[in-house]
């Protein structure tokens, strides 16, 4: 097997192997003594330990192996990852003798480090944090992306201040993943049924701590040109690329998993793109237990999860009927596998309509029994948005929670950070529940986290210059060193703004009024600057326009030294950027950020947040932590991105400067930094993918696993006895109606008396309820159900139901309602009748 796993080191250096393939070196920093030592000027320019691993040359490689200080260094490391995986963990202790023994998450974009570019931005990154706090929690999870050639762009901007595109290519050979080993001691390959032709897919492994991450890739010899080019970009290409990618992620993914002797017990599909999972897992069912496809359905998808990331319905990825159809007409899912016009009615809103395309998000949610949005607004977006998929169900009632996203803090802090914490609260601060983190952070004093801020802004400054004098070296600007070398300051209030340049972002708010910025930068005695970093899509003309603007506004002779724009915004960078700026800026327009984690990052250390009420801010803002743009609602009138841009410059002017610089005879500003310790005590652990990750196991992957273990039990007996139930309803359902409905007023409330009719369908399963709206429109709805009494005479199946509520709300606010039931069926996920009063 040709790969660098199989070089040859000296003896005493031959645990380097698998120090240097444990991507745990992205986020642990206690071997970077040793990784410096191989080569500290391509450790400082790849943070690569695999490139490391391979450039090295024999002969230093023989010098460190005779270095007694060397090995004991390496001596100490390897110790420190062997009590790491060894070591006891939160998953672990928490639920000993749980049953969840593998969770698979399938993703696009995995964002673990520059060393592995497989990512676009939040979504990747946020799958990257993922798999890094499972490791550290101990969560039996493993990861299924796809390996791209070239993976996302990387950016430069020319002397026009145009943004330039490039696609350097991943070689496997320099990235820390190996292959991965099948039953038969070779390199694991999977087949793929595509029209006319098999397609071979490729399976590497990279190792995440305690956690696996497998991809797939469709370079191989064997395949022809256009498959071999399937895991070329990652986003490129047109709809018939972009469905091969998702079937390769989807089913490849799942055959993959099967062949390395993974049996998952929960499949999460990290967005819509990896729907095909849930059919393979279902296909595979089927086929073990030779039951047919809706049964096996039926008993897999109470074992999947759903996370959705889009905040607008045309985010999601659709295919036209016709494209369906040619791929799945081939065996690729195997014999009693759905048929095309099967599986479109499952990606449908209306399954009936054979002109609609597939919409991936749609067949997720048919195929996953549990659904979560990743912040609390994006919840009610998302029910917003799902609306469609259940007619005549209360929009509170769509089945979409939500699972607030959360950043690993180890891999976002700075080595002030780090250090503060860590005497504040222990090294093991992050490897368990995180709640009592915040009051270590309490008994702070002013001074030491006024002294861990300056540190952060100083390192990013030192940072900003040394990036900057390499892009403006590459522009070919003349003296670029010397101009680098005069920006910023390491003691002036430092905004931070970076992001995807898209129009719903609205990167430049704060570019609005240019002379009120420039003279915002300029206060006399309280002077402001501003890093701005962020890409724009290669097809978006509108974004590149966007850069264009702060390219220009950073140029200015005025600004110049108060304002720089650091190109190719990346991991490596974002990492700089949050470790050192006081504010953090964010100004998308609600509610189109579903969670964002920016912002996140910046808690750990120091930072504070001036964001709009969207995504996660909308639910983590207190006064006392940051500041907040917009008034809390939708906006969607021309004039009101001119009303926030004036709201973001008064609040900077009247109230952020003012409270950096109000300073006592120390030079201490003890309100800015009573909100550093208000964000880092409140914010900081709550999120954390610690949070985020016990939320995850406790309410979504431990009553997955067992819904979905009692289905499949004594070869899916009750998924058989769940597909007759909603047989019957389906059959019958228009026999069940209302009688007479009757209201009285009792002692402290109302009774109700509803008279239904279930024809041939059994009383005992249907569940006859009052229901509310939530009173004063929030909180949570009421459902009150109501008591079978008397049957009613000469009606089969006709009885009186009953119930009684207070008498605080009039009684015209109430309606019965009807609903199918079975103690296993989620309702409205897996069984949609409804039947109102009228």
């Amino acid at each position: 097997m040709a790969h660098l796993a199989v070089r040859k080191l000296p003896q005493a250096l031959e645990p380097l192997r698998d120090l240097a393939l444990d991507l745990r070196w992205t986020w642990s920093h206690g071997a970077d003594e040793v990784w410096r030592a191989l080569d500290p000027e391509s450790w400082e320019r790849t943070q690569n330990t695999w490139v490391l691993f391979r450039e090295v040359p024999e002969a230093r490689l023989e010098e460190l192996a005779a270095s007694a200080a060397f090995r004991e260094e390496l001596s100490r490391v390897v110790a420190a990852r062997a009590r790491y995986l060894a070591g006891p963990t939160w998953f672990g202790q928490e639920h000993q003798g749980a049953a969840l023994g593998c969770v698979a998450y399938f993703s696009m974009e995995f964002g673990l480090g520059e060393a592995l570019p497989l990512y676009a931005g939040g979504l990747g990154i946020l799958a990257g944090d993922y798999l890094k706090a499972s490791s550290d929690l101990g969560v039996p999870v493993v990861g299924v992306g796809l390996l791209y050639q070239e993976g996302y762009f990387r950016q430069q901007v020319d002397s026009n201040g145009w943004q330039q595109e490039a696609y350097p290519f991943n070689d496997p050979e320099s990235l820390p993943i190996r292959p991965a080993v099948g039953s038969d001691g070779r390199w694991l390959r999977v087949s793929l049924e595509l029209p006319g032709r098999q397609v071979l897919v490729r399976v590497w492994c990279a190792t995440v701590g305690r956690a696996v991450l497998l991809l797939l890739d469709s370079n191989d010899p064997l395949n022809g040109p256009f498959d071999r080019g399937i895991t070329g970009k990652l986003y490129a290409g047109g709809p018939e690329q972009r469905l091969m990618q998702e079937i390769v992620l989807g089913i490849g993914g799942w055959h993959a998993l099967r062949a390395l002797g993974y049996e998952p017990d929960v499949c999460h599909l990290n967005e819509g793109h990896a729907a095909f999972a849930a059919l393979a897992r279902a296909r595979a069912l089927s086929e073990r237990h030779a039951i047919p496809f809706a049964e096996a359905l039926w008993a897999s998808r109470a074992g999947n999860v759903f996370t959705t990331h889009t905040p607008v319905a045309a985010g999601f990825d659709a295919f036209a009927p016709e494209l369906v159809r040619k791929y799945f007409q081939a065996p690729i899912l195997g014999r009693g596998a759905p048929s095309p016009d099967e599986l479109l009615a499952l990606g449908r809103r209306d399954p009936a309509d054979g002109n609609e395309p597939l919409n991936m998000a749609y067949l997720a949610m048919r195929s996953c029994s549990w659904a979560n949005a990743v912040s609390r607004l994006h919840g009610e977006v998302s029910r917003r948005i799902f609306q469609d998929l259940f007619p005549r169900w209360p929009r509170a009632e769509v089945p979409v929670g939500h699972v607030t996203n959360g950043v690993h803090v180890p891999s976002w802090d700075s080595k002030a950070a780090d250090r503060l914490w860590t005497d504040c609260a222990g090294k093991a601060r992050w490897l368990g529940s995180p709640e009592a983190l915040g009051d270590a952070v309490q008994r702070l004093s002013d001074a030491d986290l006024w002294a861990f801020r300056a540190e952060g802004r100083r390192e990013l400054v030192r940072y900003a210059r040394e990036r900057l004098a390499q892009q403006l070296g590459a522009r070919g600007v003349e003296g670029g060193t010397a101009l680098a070398h005069d920006v910023l300051d390491p003691d002036s209030l430092t905004l931070g703004f970076a992001r995807r340049f898209v129009g719903y972002k609205r990167p430049n708010l704060l570019l609005t009024d240019p002379e009120r910025l420039s003279r915002l930068l300029d206060t006399a005695g309280r002077p402001v600057q501003l890093v701005v970093a962020g890409k724009a899509h290669p097809g978006d003309e509108e974004g590149k326009h966007l850069v264009r603007a702060w390219v220009e506004f950073v140029n200015r002779p005025a600004v110049r030294s108060r304002a720089v724009f650091l190109e190719d915004y990346d991991i490596a960078l974002a990492q700089k950027l949050v470790e050192g700026v006081d504010v953090w800026i964010n100004t998308p327009r609600r509610p189109w950020e579903a969670c964002g984690t920016s912002g996140m990052k910046v808690l750990v250390n120091g930072g504070l947040n001036l964001s709009e009420l969207d995504g996660w801010w909308s639910e983590a803002y207190e006064p006392e932590v940051g500041w907040a743009l917009g008034d809390g609602a939708e906006h969607s009138e021309p004039a009101w991105d001119s009303i926030e841009a004036d709201q973001l410059y008064r609040l900077l002017e009247e109230e952020v400067i003012p409270a950096f610089y109000d300073r006592d005879r120390r030079g201490v500003p003890h309100a800015w930094v009573t909100r550093i310790r208000a964000s880092m005590a409140r914010l900081a652990p709550r999120f954390s993918t610690n949070r985020m990750i016990r939320e995850y196991v406790e309410q979504l992957y431990l009553p997955a696993e067992r819904a979905c273990r009692a289905r499949g039990d004594r070869k899916a007996a009750l998924a058989r006895e769940l597909v007759a139930f909603g047989v019957r309803i389906d059959e019958n359902w228009g026999q069940v109606r209302f009688g007479e409905v009757r209201v009285g007023a009792v002692d402290g409330g109302w009774q109700f008396e509803a008279e239904v009719h279930s024809g041939e369908l059994s009383p005992d399963s249907l569940r006859v309820e009052l229901y509310a709206e939530p009173a004063g429109g929030g909180g949570e709805p009421l459902r009150r159900p109501m008591d079978r009494g008397e049957a009613i005479a000469g009606t089969p199946n006709g009885h009186v139901y009953r119930a009684r509520v207070p008498s605080g709300r009039p009684p015209s606010d109430y309606t019965a309602r009807v609903l199918p039931f079975h103690p296993e069926v989620r309702l409205p996920v897996e069984e949609r009748h409804i039947l109102w009063q009228r």
